[in-house]
């Protein structure tokens, strides 16, 4: 019963030192790894995808805003809330001349499945080795990690997002791409 009391109570601690460090890492070390630097270039990449001719590269999208969102799991319950309330805003990133773009760990075949089931508009990418995420300060283990990007027509890094309510997400992204777009005019 001892050994079973001071198992739960390391894990207790554990838990309590990996919910802290998450809660107040700064921004440039956030949950996944060392997020790019803000206003200098993105890292560029080539992933497969579901949508179009199979592949698709960071500078395929210049001269349009990309938002980059990275998520953890096709057919999950706030990854698919996630990707609902995107392409529910879909129309609005459109008349802002964004992109939206999503990438997880996950094959083509289950970004294919999952765009089928909830009708989504916009490529995923198959970022299965991970590459890609860790570029972005987006990987842990296996999975991406729930970070947003916003990158700017020229290729310049412009904001991230790492404490990602799927819920809301979109509409802050949308909120902050306003503001990015007003700052440039």
């Amino acid at each position: 019963m001892t050994s079973r009391r001071t198992f739960l109570s390391i894990l207790f601690v554990s838990c309590l030192a990996v919910i802290s460090w998450f809660n107040f890492a700064p921004a440039a070390d956030a949950l996944g790894g060392k997020l790019p630097p803000l206003n200098q270039l993105a890292p560029d990449f080539t992933l497969p995808t579901n949508i179009g001719n199979g592949k698709l590269s960071l500078s395929d999208l210049r001269g349009k805003w990309v938002v980059l969102y990275f998520y953890p799991k096709d057919f999950t319950s706030g990854c698919t809330i996630e990707a609902r309330r995107f392409q529910q805003d879909l129309p609005k990133y459109i008349e802002r001349n964004a992109e939206i773009v999503g990438v997880s760990a996950d094959d083509v075949d289950s970004h294919a499945e999952f765009c089928d089931s909830e009708g989504l508009k916009f490529p995923l990418l198959a970022d299965t080795t991970g590459a890609v995420s860790k570029a972005y300060g987006s990987w842990m283990s296996f999975i991406s990690v729930r970070h947003s990007f916003i990158i700017d027509p020229n290729g310049i890094l412009r904001e991230t997002f790492v404490k990602v309510n799927p819920g809301i997400h979109s509409k802050e992204v949308l909120a902050r791409l306003d503001e990015l777009q007003k700052a440039n005019t």
